[in-house]
């Protein structure tokens, strides 16, 4: 229930600092709560860190469109607010910290995975908007031959 309400609050928080419109405050903690679900969920059924993070920003950036044509609001507004949770931030401090304790072996493997979480989180996003333009242009190009 703990994770529930934080990564709730922290995405709605975020969405407040990055000036969502205040219609939009609710769904953007939805959107990080669940994505965050996912995520632990996956990652306790013995997912790898870096999978269960590609399947929870593809489910993100899925319900970020639905919610952006539900609430016609820009999809950046619960991307950008919903991808929080996800963002490895502290495993990027504790690397710069190896860095500076000159403990190089460890650094370099939690930048490496800091690095890899990073990549799948944007590989989920895009991988999301490119399913989402072959669907509508194939809904798109069965109207175009009804003239």
């Amino acid at each position: 229930m703990e994770q529930f309400i934080t990564s709730f609050i922290a995405s709605a928080a975020f969405g407040i600092i990055f000036n969502a419109p205040k219609k939009a405050i609710i769904q953007c903690g939805f959107v990080g709560m669940f994505g965050w679900i996912l995520y632990l969920s996956l990652y306790n059924m013995n997912e790898d860190t870096v999978i269960a993070t590609l399947i929870s920003a593809f489910f993100i950036a899925v319900l970020s469109q639905t919610f952006a044509k539900l609430y016609k609001t820009p999809i950046i507004i619960f991307n950008v607010s919903g991808i929080i949770p996800l963002v490895p931030g502290g495993l990027a401090y504790d690397a710069m910290r190896k860095f500076v304790e000159n403990d190089y072996d460890i650094a370099v493997q939690l930048a490496a995975k800091a690095f890899m979480i990073s990549g799948a989180i944007a590989i989920g996003l895009v991988f999301s908007e490119v399913v989402n333009q072959l669907i509508r242009k194939s809904r798109l190009g069965g109207k175009k031959n009804h003239f």
